[in-house]
């Protein structure tokens, strides 16, 4: 079904599913490798697919290059907000998941 068809609670639902199905994959990885390396891939990853985003709405070369700027300054930002939402929900919950920090 495309994304015009979808009400708001179905386009939620959604997100909120592919957000736990990266969380999901995220934790296989980091059961083999260290988490800071998962969550600089999981960077790494965001970055390198929403370049191809950003070149997906350009018409010409130039015109993804005049985009850049602008869609640099649109990721920046909502990484931003998005990292202070969930650094303040796990400030919330610290004490809940204490018992999976490393010792």
């Amino acid at each position: 079904m495309a994304d015009e068809q979808l009400t708001d609670e179905e386009l939620d639902a959604n997100f909120r599913a592919m957000i736990d199905k990266f969380i999901d994959h995220a934790n296989e990885f980091a059961e083999i490798e260290s988490i800071e390396n998962v969550g600089m891939a999981l960077l790494y990853a965001a970055s390198r697919f929403n370049a191809f985003v950003v070149s997906q709405h350009a018409k010409s070369l130039e015109a993804y290059q005049a985009d850049t700027p602008k869609a640099k300054t649109f990721f920046m930002k909502q990484y931003e907000e998005m990292l202070d939402e969930n650094l303040e929900d796990y400030q919330q919950v610290f004490q809940q998941y204490s018992h999976l920090m490393k010792k």
